[in-house]
């Protein structure tokens, strides 16, 4: 009796684990995902694009908010590790994902030989009949580069070496170019078509290995989660955001969002993620001139058109007569000194002292009078001083 129940037993445990085999096979358990990145935006010099193939230029600011919003993505993601083109754009982006990365040779882009590192205006100047028949044939090298194919063989070589050396989902940050080649040769489309597949700065493409054959998915994604606490103290982080700055940013969104929510118990619903988002990232172009509008690009630029909205008014509110996101993340701004919330009235006279010239004092009683008209509207909404 009891070796009929082993042997029962073992036939039932022998037949759980084929089907645990079988369902992780059809599951897809033994298939590895890729993710083939192009960099963030590199600091063009002067802001003018370039010719850039092995010119070795750091990421700008945008790049590295862009890297900053690849590393939340990958944060939901089960990553073993990254490999990474030795060009500083390339090597940034990946620093930037808190990933562990292997620096790999034959990841670089393609080198564009003469007209490496120039200007396309002086290109264009200087080698106006071949500028010309690149335009009508993008998949000719430029004079002494890489041609497609040797860059395409190049490429998948490296980026074969970085699939056979690691196990698990990978990521491998790379170029435009020789990633649009690799895309060619994985989808048999001849090289010459490689730029008809965008790859915008920051994206990925998916890449499912099975059997030893890849397919494409959700070719060139430019990641856009969620503005949450978390994804905004990594975009902060990515522009070396000073502590007395965050500081400031942090009182502001918990104003913001204590305002918001008053609204809301009043019958005033307004969007509570933006308004935060909006709130803790207003500074992020703090060290530039016109910093509210140069943060708001920014945030346009990642796709977040409604809080690069509510950012670019932060200083002045375009229409201070309605209540509305970019009014409470203006007014939230003027009640926080640093990183404390204060009265109106301490805050403005604590910045009046920096006005200096007759427009600079100009605009702050402009800004406290339409801050002070604001508050009183938002109270009278909720029927009690919420702001003071």
């Amino acid at each position: 009796m009891t070796g009929t129940f082993t042997s029962a037993f073992n036939f039932i445990l022998a037949t759980y684990i084929y089907l645990q085999i079988v369902f992780e096979c059809n599951t897809g358990v033994n298939m590895r995902t890729i993710y083939l990145i192009r960099h963030g935006k590199p600091d063009f010099p002067g802001g003018g694009k370039m010719c850039l193939g092995l010119t070795d230029l750091p990421l700008g600011s945008l790049g590295r908010l862009q890297g900053a919003l690849l590393g939340a993505f990958f944060a939901e993601r089960s990553l073993t590790e990254a490999f990474s083109s030795r060009l500083s754009r390339a090597r940034e982006t990946a620093s930037l994902t808190g990933l562990p990365v292997t620096v790999l040779d034959g990841l670089e882009e393609l080198y564009a030989g003469r007209w490496d590192g120039l200007s396309f205006e002086e290109i264009r100047k200087r080698w106006p009949e071949t500028f010309a028949l690149r335009r009508q044939t993008p998949s000719l090298p430029p004079p002494g580069g890489e041609s497609g194919e040797h860059g395409c063989d190049r490429f998948s070589a490296a980026f074969e070496l970085a699939v056979a050396q690691s196990r698990g989902d990978i990521a491998v940050f790379a170029h435009a170019s020789v990633s649009q080649l690799l895309l060619c040769k994985i989808r048999n489309m001849p090289l010459g078509l490689a730029r008809e597949t965008p790859l915008p700065y920051g994206c990925y493409t998916r890449l499912i290995l099975e059997d030893g054959i890849y397919r494409a998915e959700d070719v060139g994604v430019s990641p856009r989660p969620p503005l949450d606490e978390n994804v905004c103290l990594r975009l902060l982080a990515a522009l070396d955001t000073p502590p007395n700055l965050l500081s400031h940013s942090r009182a502001v969104a918990k104003e913001a969002l204590r305002i918001t929510r008053a609204l809301a118990a009043a019958g005033m619903d307004l969007d509570a993620d933006q308004i935060f988002a909006a709130a803790m990232l207003h500074d992020i172009s703090r060290r530039d001139d016109h910093h509210a509008a140069a943060g708001a690009a920014l945030l346009e630029n990642l796709g977040y058109p409604g809080v690069a909205g509510i950012i670019r008014q932060h200083h002045d509110p375009e229409d201070p007569e309605t209540i509305d996101g970019a009014g409470v993340v203006f007014l939230a701004d003027k009640l926080c000194l640093g990183g404390t919330i204060v009265p109106l009235d301490t805050r403005f006279a604590a910045s009046l002292g920096g006005c200096i010239t007759v427009e600079a004092r100009s605009a702050h009683g402009r800004r406290y009078a339409a801050a002070a008209g604001i508050a009183e509207k938002i109270n009278a909404i909720c029927g009690k001083d919420i702001v003071k």
